[in-house]
């Protein structure tokens, strides 16, 4: 049987966390965010106001480094996501497998 990255299922490693979704995130998820009366999620977002620097996430308040999204959390031995049932579109349409990211990334 061929291993499809749709057949994976996520071990929490939280490698495809690393990845700041300050940057990502739609107009979608801010509305639905608003809608839910999620200050916590925009508060957040607006502190971590975040730019492109063609290879990295700045901090547009400090130009510090970001990484990692801030909304990851150690939880035993695996990652957890401190807001998995409201997670944005970009969170949830990524599929284990589906990039390098994954350790379950296999290169066709």
């Amino acid at each position: 049987m061929n291993n499809h990255p749709s057949d994976s299922v996520c071990k929490r490693c939280g490698n495809c966390c690393t990845t700041n979704l300050a940057a990502y995130i739609h107009d979608d998820d801010l509305e639905r965010w608003k809608n839910e009366g999620r200050t916590d999620i925009l508060k957040v977002l607006d502190k971590e106001a975040v730019v492109w620097a063609g290879d990295h996430l700045i901090s547009t308040r400090n130009g510090a480094y970001v990484q990692g999204c801030p909304f990851l959390s150690w939880d035993g031995d695996v990652f957890s996501c401190e807001i998995y049932l409201t997670r944005p579109m970009v969170c949830r349409n990524y599929r284990p497998g589906s990039s390098e990211l994954c350790s379950q990334f296999k290169s066709r």
